[in-house]
């Protein structure tokens, strides 16, 4: 019983050491730091002499294609490619990146190779600004930004007050019908002139009554009657005799 024992003992302890020795090779990093470096130059080179030579339709995999038209567009900053400053690896098993500092003919660059499960995943170039360079962007940006802001504040605030010229304009647009006309007042016929009545005047009468008589040559006016008497000028008529 006791050497059965000791042998299984024995067998735990050779595959705890077996267990032992895999997951320190599992540990150990996927590239050495020379290896990351020859890899890293190599990759950088490639690119450039891609970008360079006009190459770009015979990469079609995603990887390739974006690390191409990252590296395109920081030679807009960056200029034409020097040479390799520097290499920085960090690898923790089959994950890992290389950061390979390249020099350009205006700046700086970074260009990071991304390592998943043995594989690149991602390669991209990060333009290296100065501090100042990095200011006076991040003013610009400001300002574009608040400038716009206000300029769409100022907008708002006139289409705001423009509001109340809209009324004005409607009238203006729209006719209105015309206004009937006012009847005009009639005009008074002028009321005759009313004839004076001097019947009443004896004195006036008998004179006149008198005055016939001499003209007619008779002493008596019993026959004469005065029934109106109008006034025509300067000169008394006399009708109905």
């Amino acid at each position: 019983m006791k050497k059965w024992l000791l042998i299984l003992g024995m067998i735990t302890c050779m595959l705890g050491l077996t267990a032992c020795g895999k997951s320190e090779e599992a540990n150990e990093p996927l590239l050495t730091a020379e290896e990351a470096e020859t890899v890293g130059r190599g990759i950088v080179e490639s690119i450039n002499q891609c970008v360079v030579e006009n190459m770009q339709a015979q990469y079609t995999s995603p990887v390739d294609v974006s690390a191409i038209a990252s590296w395109e567009s920081a030679r807009e900053d960056m200029g034409d490619y020097v040479e390799v400053i520097s290499t920085e690896s960090e690898f923790d098993g089959e994950d890992g990146v290389i950061d390979v500092r390249v020099k350009g003919s205006l700046r700086e660059a970074i260009v990071e190779i991304v390592y998943e499960k043995s594989n690149i995943t991602s390669i991209a170039t990060n333009v290296e600004y100065t501090f100042g360079e990095k200011m006076e962007k991040a003013a610009l940006n400001t300002l574009l930004g608040m400038g716009t802001v206000f300029c769409v504040l100022i907008l708002i605030s006139l289409i705001i007050g423009l509001f109340g010229f809209i009324p004005r304009l409607q009238d203006k647009l729209v006719k209105k019908p015309a206004a009937a006309p006012a009847p005009r007042p009639a005009v008074a016929a002028p009321a005759p002139a009313a004839e004076e009545d001097l019947s009443d005047d004896l004195e006036l009468v008998a004179v006149i009554s008198a005055a016939i008589a001499a003209y007619e040559g008779t002493s008596s006016t019993d026959g004469f009657v005065v029934r109106s008497i109008k006034r025509s000028g300067k000169k008394w008529q006399s009708a109905g005799i």
